[in-house]
């Protein structure tokens, strides 16, 4: 899958991209609510993990597609190894599209048994979110590990 990524590699820097950051940081928040709630512990951000959303996220904007599995046929455990993140500690992948919040796309991943399942899994320990868009269509990506 290629070699892992320095996490700590320069954040990107624009007002576009800060305002990315900001919502991808305000969904890492609601969740973090949310499992609170349910008697979880916080998750804490892990860079590896936003590269590998950031990516999946981009990639679908970028090639117009909706899936858990990439064009190049790859896991979210295929991307999360990419970056440096061990494989037996993935733990699961959110995704979603058309949502133009982070709160919609937190409420709408609540509504679902799947998405829910994820966020409120409290062997989870890390996370990382990425947003990417196709025009005005935003694509989101949240990664679970356990690390």
């Amino acid at each position: 899958m290629g070699r892992p990524v320095d996490a700590r590699a320069k954040p990107r820097t624009s007002p576009e991209a800060d305002r990315i950051t900001t919502m991808e940081n305000q969904v890492a928040l609601l969740i973090n609510r949310e499992r609170e709630r349910e008697g979880c512990r916080r998750l804490r951000a892990d860079p590896r993990m936003a590269v590998a959303a950031r990516r999946h996220s981009a990639d679908m904007a970028r090639q117009n597609y909706f899936s858990h599995t990439g064009r190049n046929d790859s896991t979210f455990v295929d991307r999360l190894a990419a970056t440096g993140y061990p494989r037996r500690e993935a733990a699961g992948e959110n995704i979603a599209y058309g949502y133009s919040t982070a709160q919609a796309v937190v409420d709408a991943w609540m509504d679902s048994s799947g998405h829910r399942s994820n966020i409120l899994n409290c062997d989870a320990r890390a996370t990382g979110v990425g947003l990417a868009y196709r025009g005005r269509t935003a694509y989101w990506t949240q990664e679970f590990g356990r690390e």
